[in-house]
């Protein structure tokens, strides 16, 4: 035997493996106490690193470690000259939205902007020409935030007009997900920086002590021109957002159009991911001009992340089920909501209120269709109507309360927005606009059916307990 090669089956080696796998339990178990407030998700947790030596340790590594926090509170004391809006008079609106605006402003910090025009955009044949309109007259700076960007028909049009954009002279900053647009192979990537253009990855790394990283994603779109004129929504950049460019099958998505003072706050979003990134600090004067009113909505950012904006997301939407008095509607590519948020969605329709929700028949994952699917069967009891749009799959993010309030941007209802992407979102308290909200869940509520409790019921047993052991995977989908 080489003097080499190793003796399994020694008592020492097994008293060194022993010892390790003791010692890395406990690292994970003291960990777990001091820092997860989730009971079930602690006890599972320690569960996994005593029952399941070293790979239920290095799982916990992977996928139940925060490391994020740290450096964005360090961000967050940045000295910009993005300063707080001051704050403006508050809406005309009944008693529980002006509550949940101030609820939301408490959870937030932030005020709510008035002076606000937004334009809602149907799928990439309505945004992406805007989109491209706003680049290619960009006199000063373009600031983009994509979490896929795609190096297709679409993709090079944006490229094309960012590329033109750098070499007239206009300060331009991309930002991608590591994950999303690819974190080994990132074509967008290479294809702006051969040109000169300044572009970064999120939480890209090839450190093996900081892969836990991939678990945590940058979910925003955003595009900011000149400072003063915003996109902001659920759609990604790739042909496959467009019908002129992929046909019929083509995914249905909602962006929105964004102008007034609340532009600033999605540059601020920008920003602050921007810094954190690249360590590079937007404070140049041209990137924050003074925004005059430009419309009637009322409108503050939301930023949400595994940072130190996270719950702040799930404790806005529970006010808002909480508060709703006649009518919630929710649309979203995505419905795997929590318990709490789940009895929030009972509670409101045992009040009375009717809630809609819209989901696609087929998403563009079939384990995430089987884990929803999975998770509708304990709605049996609640009072709700669960709509399934018609194909094509609609990616699109919207939510309304009572007529007056509306949420939209990136966020799913699903633990990954919650919990670990950062999103961006914007929570308008407007009449006119959240009737033009409204009128876009009307035309997919038209189009689609009911999904009944009997329904479900009625599939197969295989089916069902496939589509009950994808539930259990609801924390990371």
């Amino acid at each position: 035997m080489s003097p080499l090669a190793i003796n399994w089956s020694s008592p020492v080696v097994e008293s060194l493996i022993l010892a390790a796998h003791i010692l890395l339990a406990c690292t994970v178990t003291i960990d777990v106490l001091l820092k997860k407030n989730d009971v079930r998700a602690a006890l599972g947790w320690i569960a996994a690193a005593w029952l399941s030596p070293f790979f239920g340790s290095a799982l916990y590594y992977l996928f139940g470690i925060n490391r994020v926090t740290r450096r964005a509170l360090k961000m967050n004391r940045l000295e910009r000259r993005q300063a707080a809006l001051p704050r403006d008079s508050d809406p005309q609106t009944p008693s529980n939205i002006g509550l949940l605006s101030d609820v939301s402003e408490r959870i937030t910090g932030d005020p709510l902007t008035r002076g606000n025009a937004l334009a809602i955009l149907q799928s990439g044949d309505e945004a992406y020409p805007q989109m491209l309109e706003a680049i290619a007259g960009a006199a000063r700076c373009v600031a983009l935030s994509s979490y896929i960007f795609r190096d297709d028909a679409a993709g090079r049009q944006f490229a094309d007009a960012l590329i033109a954009a750098h070499q007239r002279g206009v300060i331009v900053r991309v930002l991608l997900d590591s994950v999303g647009s690819g974190y080994i192979f990132t074509p967008m990537l290479h294809r702006l920086r051969r040109a000169g253009v300044r572009c970064d990855r999120f939480l890209h790394t090839w450190l093996p002590w900081r892969m836990p990283f991939l678990n945590m994603r940058n979910h925003r779109k955003m595009l900011v021109v000149d400072g003063t004129l915003a996109f902001a929504g659920g759609m990604n950049i790739g042909a496959e957002n467009s019908g002129r460019l992929t046909g019929e099958h083509h995914i249905r998505d909602t962006h929105f159009r964004v102008e007034g003072p609340v532009a600033r706050v999605v540059m601020d979003a920008f920003a602050r991911d921007w810094t954190f990134t690249t360590d590079e600090t937007l404070d140049d004067d041209f990137w924050w001009p003074k925004l005059e009113a430009v419309g009637s909505v009322f409108a503050r950012g939301l930023r949400s992340g595994p940072d130190a904006d996270i719950y702040k997301l799930e404790m806005i939407l529970g006010a808002a089920l909480g508060l709703a008095k006649t009518r919630i509607r929710i649309v979203t590519p995505y419905f795997l909501p929590d318990p709490r948020l789940q009895f929030a969605i009972a509670q409101a329709g045992l009040r009375g209120v009717k809630v809609e929700i819209v989901l696609p028949g087929r998403t563009d994952a079939a384990f995430m269709d089987w884990a929803i699917r999975g998770n509708l069967r304990f709605f049996r009891h609640i009072k709700c109507d669960i709509i399934i749009a018609k194909p094509p799959f609609d990616h699109s993010k919207l939510c309304t309360v009572d007529g007056e309030w509306a949420l939209i941007g990136s966020s799913n209802w699903d633990t990954r927005s919650f919990r670990l992407n950062f999103e961006f979102d914007l929570e308008c308290t407007d009449r006119e606009l959240t009737a033009r909200i409204d009128a876009v869940i009307d035309a997919k509520i038209a189009t689609g059916k009911k999904l009944t409790p009997d329904m479900l019921a009625a599939e197969p047993v295989w089916k069902r307990l496939r589509n009950a052991a994808a539930r259990l995977l609801m924390p990371y989908l």
